[in-house]
């Protein structure tokens, strides 16, 4: 089952990256500026994140297996929406549609990854969302050698993808209806101890801290996932194809730095990797404005690599911290993730509209300095052994 959800969200997000990897044929099609193309995003971004919190709120209440075939539905719809689309404002459409399917299909399908997990929830969840994350990476290289060359009609070719995932969904959904797994994947052994030793404050405290560091990461990715090609073009003069090329790589080591991040998290603690993850990668940020061509393609790497490995760890934390509320944070962060993604993808367009993009990743590469808040986070397995240690020791006294 793993696998399948892994399968069916790289197909999900391969989709979905083929929306900012076309970029610069929309850009030239249409005659956008930065401004507009930070529209797109936001667009796609605020639907995929604003629906995402009420969609895992509702399904931890009523569970809905096959909805996950609904929301892979939309994205088909958008994308042969994309395809056709004559005018800016219908861009903007099959977008909403392309966001409306990611909050549809996010929250329910980590918490079945969560279900079917077998207690090893970080492992879990870096399965689950290397599959994302190298569908994203595989979209820029399918624009650049087939939308490219052929023209924004091709994208109707890669509705194939999209039926293919209806299809093991719906398969998956058959499989999550019958094994009821739900009531099981809530927590971990040993959550109920950490939601006695934590107060209410500082559970929310650590919630709010966690969102700071996901702010600083999706902020930071939407300066390379959204403008990436266009700094490279800008700066080095390299072709679309070549600057897809760079897009691709870096993505592919975001999806290899989330495959590790998860099992990581399982053996030393999550809290140590979300501050390595996000404060470590800053001394890269700082020195990739002012790289050459080969430097700033290695410095791309490491920093996908080390940047991705925090989120699912971030995930499952924040899932520890609120026991039982799985869709409900799930929503919350994917939804998040995806807002700051857009917001920040609309900020700096039109920033770099006036100011020039090379100055704005001269900005964004002191974001990652908010990991330090990291240091403030709970250490969730030593909570959980002392607060299971004075439980005991009560139990000997009575």
């Amino acid at each position: 089952m793993l696998g399948a959800l892994s399968l069916c969200h790289f197909l999900n997000d391969m989709a979905q990256s083929l929306l900012p990897a076309i970029y610069p044929v929309l850009k030239a099609t249409f005659r956008l500026s930065f401004g507009q193309v930070g529209l797109i995003t936001l667009t796609y971004q605020l639907t995929a994140s604003l629906l995402q919190p009420f969609v895992g709120l509702y399904t931890d209440r009523r569970p809905r297996p096959y909805s996950l075939v609904l929301g892979m539905g939309l994205t088909l719809a958008g994308l042969i929406l994309l395809a056709l689309a004559p005018t800016f404002a219908v861009i903007l459409a099959a977008s909403a549609l392309v966001g409306m399917g990611s909050s549809v299909f996010h929250p329910e399908s980590s918490r079945m990854a969560r279900a079917a997990s077998g207690g090893q929830h970080g492992l879990a969840q870096s399965l689950f969302q290397v599959g994302g994350n190298a569908g994203s990476s595989v979209g820029p290289l399918l624009a650049a050698f087939v939308v490219v060359p052929h023209g924004q009609h091709s994208l109707a070719s890669f509705s194939l993808a999209a039926l293919l995932g209806m299809a093991i969904l719906a398969r998956v959904g058959t499989w999550y209806k019958t094994h009821r797994l739900t009531a099981k994947s809530g927590a971990r052994p040993g959550t109920p101890h950490i939601r006695q030793a934590l107060t209410r404050g500082r559970v929310v405290g650590s919630l709010s801290i966690l969102l700071a560091l996901v702010f600083s990461k999706y902020f930071y990715l939407a300066s390379i996932t959204s403008y990436y090609t266009f700094f490279l073009i800008r700066k080095f003069h390299v072709s679309v194809q070549n600057a897809q090329v760079h897009l691709f790589v870096f993505l592919g080591a975001v999806a290899l730095g989330t495959f590790l991040g998860g099992p990581i998290g399982d053996r030393v603690g999550r809290k140590y990797v979300i501050w390595a993850s996000i404060l470590g990668v800053l001394p890269f940020t700082l020195l990739l404005p002012s790289a050459g061509l080969a430097a700033t393609g290695v410095l791309s790497v490491i920093i996908g690599f080390i940047l991705a490995s925090a989120f699912s760890a971030i995930l499952v934390y924040a899932q520890e911290l609120v026991p039982g509320r799985v869709g409900l944070v799930s929503g919350l962060f994917f939804g998040f993730a995806f807002g700051m993604g857009g917001i920040g993808a609309a900020i700096l367009g039109r920033w770099a509209d006036t100011v020039g993009i090379t100055f704005v990743y001269h900005v964004c590469a002191y974001l990652p300095a908010i990991g330090l808040l990291a240091a403030f986070l709970p250490d969730l397995n030593r909570t959980a052994r002392m607060s299971r240690r004075a439980g005991e020791a009560g139990h000997r006294r009575a």
